[in-house]
C-alpha cells in the first residue's frame, strides 16, 4: 500500500490502551491484522458478505473490512483475542467447544465476536435472536446448529459479560 495521509489514532483494544498512526486508506482489518497482528480478525471476502473480519466496536458487530481505521480512534474494540486465552476460556468459546461448533475454524473468531455482541445487548438470547444476529456471518464446514445451539447457550452461561 502506497502511503498516504498518516493520521494519529487513539482506541482501547482488548483492554489495552492502542495508539499508532493509521493511513487514512487503511481499513480497520488491516490495522488490527497485520499492524496489531490480532489474527484471529480474519479476511474472507473483504466486502462485508461473509463475517469473518467481524469484531465489537463500542459493544456492536462490525466488519472490520468496511470500516476506515481512523473510525478506531476514540473506540472501545474487541476482537476474539480479547475474549479469552488457552488458560481461561470465555464461556462462548466453551460453549463452541461444547456443541462441536468448530470445524475447519476460519468462521469462528466472527461467529464469536457477532455472539458476543448480541450478548452485550441480549444476555440470553432465543434462538431467533441468534439467528438474526450471526446472519451476516457464512459458515461453510458445520452445520448451523451447534453454532446456534452453542451461542444460545453460551449467553445463558456468560450473562452477557465480555
Amino acid at each position: 500500500m502506497k502511503a498516504g495521509r498518516m493520521i494519529p489514532i487513539r482506541f482501547l483494544l482488548n483492554g489495552e490502551k492502542t495508539s499508532l498512526e493509521v493511513d487514512a486508506a487503511e481499513t480497520a482489518l488491516y490495522v488490527i491484522r497485520e499492524r496489531l497482528f490480532k489474527k484471529g480478525t480474519k479476511e474472507g471476502c473483504g466486502i462485508g458478505e461473509c463475517g469473518a473480519c467481524t469484531i465489537v466496536v463500542d459493544g456492536k458487530s462490525v466488519n472490520a473490512c468496511l470500516m476506515a481505521a481512523p473510525q478506531l480512534d476514540g473506540r472501545v474494540v474487541m476482537t476474539v483475542e480479547g475474549l479469552g486465552d488457552k488458560e481461561s476460556l470465555h464461556p462462548l468459546q466453551e460453549s463452541f467447544l461444547g456443541h462441536h461448533g468448530v470445524q475447519c475454524g476460519f468462521c469462528t473468531p466472527g461467529l464469536l465476536m457477532s455472539a458476543q455482541a448480541l450478548i452485550n445487548e441480549t444476555p440470553h438470547p432465543t434462538e431467533s435472536q441468534v439467528v438474526e444476529a450471526i446472519s451476516g456471518n457464512l459458515c461453510r464446514c458445520t452445520g448451523y446448529q451447534q453454532i446456534l445451539d452453542a451461542i444460545v447457550d453460551g449467553g445463558k452461561k456468560s450473562g452477557g459479560e465480555g
